[in-house]
C-alpha cells in the first residue's frame, strides 16, 4: 500500500514538472512572438534601395530625376524645391498648432524656444528677416516665463537665455542681448554649489555647458570668458572620475556618470552625450586629460556595442531594442565623430560607419518625427557622416530619410501637432501625466472626507 502511494506520488510529481515545463515553453514562445511583433511595430522596414553609383551606367533623365542626387553627387535642384516647398507647408500647421500650445512651456525641447532655435536656423539658411523676427517674438515670450528651476540649455533657463542673447546679438539690440548673457552666466554658481544637479546633456552640467558654447560659437569666441567655461567642465570631470573610483573601475573606465543611479550610455543621459561636450574645442579640455580620462571612457562605450551595430541604453540592460538619439547608436555616432576629429585615429570613423548601417535597417521609427527618439534625429546622423566622409551614399541616405517623413506620417504612434524641437509627442505626456496627478489628488481628497 505504501509503494503504491510513493508510485502515486512520483506520478503526480512528473506530471507537475512536465506541465510546468509545457507552460514555461509556451511562455517563453509567447515572450518571443511579443519581442518580435515589438520589433516589428517600432520601426517601419524600410523599403528603400541604397545608393548606386550610375555613373557611366547609362540610366536614362527621366529615371535618374526621381533619384535625390544629380550626376555630380549633389541635391538635385527638384528635390530642393520639394524641400524648400514642404517646409512652408510645415511652417503653417506649426503656425497653426501653436495657437493650442502649453503656454508656459519655454524650454528648447518641448516649447516656445525651440520654435525660436527654429527660426533662427530658418534665417542662417535663407537670410530672410522676417524669420529672426519671428525668433524673436518667440524669445520675448520665452523670457518672460522662466521658472529657475533647471539649468541645461534643452529644459532649463539656460536655453532661453542663451537663444535670447544670440537673437538680439543678431538684431544689434546690445543691452537686450548682454542682459540674457548676464542672467546665463549667473546660473553657474548653481550649476557648480547643486551636489544633486546631474552631469547628463538634457537636464545636468552638460547641458549647462552646451548653452556656454553655443553662445561662444554664435556671438564670438570670448562672448563667455573662458574661466567659467573651465570651472563647469572641472565640475563634470571631476564628478565622473569620483564615480569611477565608487565603482572601481578608474582603469577601463575614468570617466562614469549616471542619472537617476541609472548608468546610460546615450546621448540625452549618459555617458556619450557627456563624453561629446568634453571633446567640443570650444571646452578647451587640455590633450593630456583627453587622452587619460576621456578617450579610454569612450574605449569602454565602445566595447558594450552589440553585433547589429545597436549600444544598449545603460550598463545594465541588455536589450538591442532602441535606436535612436537619445538612446542607442544615433546618439553613440555624433560621440565617435567627435572623438575622431579629436583623436585622429581612424577606428572611430570606421565604427560611426559601420553603426550607421543598423539606422538605415531599424532607424525609420514609428514614435514621430523628433529629433530625440524619432526618425528626424537618426536621419541628422547620415548629414553627419556625410560631412565628415564626402560620400554620396550617406546624402542619398539622408535625403530618403527625409522622403519617408513627409510619406510615413500618417501611420505614426502620435498625432501631427503639437510642435516642438524634439518630439511631437512630449507635450501630450505631460498633459496626460497631469490628469493623472488631478485624479490621484481628487481620490485622496475623497478618502479623507470619508
Amino acid at each position: 500500500m505504501e509503494t503504491t502511494n510513493v508510485l502515486r506520488r512520483n506520478l503526480l510529481n512528473m506530471k507537475s514538472e512536465v506541465k510546468i515545463k509545457l507552460m514555461g515553453d509556451q511562455v517563453s514562445k509567447l515572450k518571443q512572438l511579443n519581442s518580435s511583433d515589438m520589433e516589428e511595430q517600432r520601426f517601419f522596414q524600410n523599403q528603400n534601395q541604397d545608393y548606386v553609383d550610375q555613373a557611366g551606367s547609362g540610366s536614362g533623365s527621366e529615371e535618374r530625376a526621381n533619384e535625390p542626387l544629380d550626376e555630380e553627387g549633389q541635391v538635385s535642384a527638384s528635390f530642393q524645391k520639394k524641400v524648400q516647398s514642404k517646409i512652408k507647408d510645415l511652417l503653417q500647421q506649426m503656425e497653426e498648432g501653436l495657437k493650442t500650445a502649453d503656454p508656459h512651456d519655454f524650454s528648447t525641447y518641448t516649447g516656445w524656444t525651440g520654435i525660436a532655435l527654429l527660426y533662427l536656423q530658418l534665417h542662417r539658411c535663407s537670410q530672410e528677416s522676417s524669420h529672426l523676427q519671428r525668433a524673436l517674438d518667440y524669445v520675448k515670450r520665452t523670457l518672460r516665463i522662466l521658472n529657475g528651476r533647471k539649468v541645461s540649455f534643452l529644459c532649463g533657463d539656460a536655453g532661453p537665455l542663451a537663444v535670447g542673447a544670440v537673437v538680439h546679438h543678431k538684431l544689434r539690440n546690445t543691452e537686450e542681448s548682454q542682459d540674457c548673457l548676464n542672467r546665463l552666466v549667473l546660473l553657474q554658481s548653481s550649476v557648480l554649489s547643486d551636489s544633486d544637479l546631474s552631469d547628463e546633456l538634457l537636464y545636468g552640467r552638460a547641458g549647462f555647458l552646451f548653452a556656454l558654447l553655443y553662445v561662444n560659437r554664435e556671438m564670438g569666441e570670448h562672448t563667455v570668458e573662458e574661466s567659467t567655461i573651465t570651472q563647469v567642465v572641472s565640475a563634470i570631470l571631476d564628478s565622473g572620475k569620483s564615480l569611477s573610483q565608487d565603482q572601481k573601475k578608474t582603469e577601463r573606465c575614468p570617466l562614469l556618470y549616471e542619472w537617476h543611479r541609472k548608468q546610460y550610455l546615450g546621448a540625452a543621459h549618459g555617458l556619450t552625450g557627456i563624453f561629446y561636450m568634453l571633446l567640443q574645442p570650444g571646452a578647451r579640455v587640455p590633450a593630456d586629460v583627453l587622452s587619460e580620462f576621456v578617450r579610454p571612457s569612450i574605449d569602454y562605450v565602445r566595447h558594450k556595442k552589440f553585433r547589429s551595430g545597436n549600444f544598449p541604453s545603460s550598463l545594465s540592460n541588455e536589450s538591442d531594442r532602441l535606436v535612436q538619439w537619445c538612446h542607442g547608436a544615433p546618439g553613440v555616432i555624433h560621440t565617435l565623430l567627435m572623438a575622431h576629429q579629436v583623436f585622429q585615429e581612424e577606428k572611430y570613423l570606421k565604427e560611426a560607419s559601420d553603426c550607421s548601417e543598423v539606422i538605415w535597417q531599424r532607424g525609420f521609427l514609428r514614435k514621430g518625427y523628433g529629433l530625440c527618439h524619432g526618425t528626424a534625429g537618426n536621419g541628422f546622423i547620415f548629414l553627419s557622416l556625410y560631412r565628415r566622409t564626402k560620400e554620396r551614399k550617406y546624402l542619398f541616405r539622408a535625403c530618403k530619410v527625409w522622403l519617408g517623413l513627409c510619406t510615413s506620417c500618417r501611420n505614426w504612434r502620435t498625432p501631427r501637432p503639437p510642435a516642438s524641437l524634439p518630439s511631437n509627442s512630449d507635450l501630450l505626456r505631460k498633459m496626460k501625466r497631469k490628469r493623472r496627478k488631478m485624479k490621484r489628488r481628487r481620490k485622496k481628497n475623497r478618502s479623507l472626507d470619508m
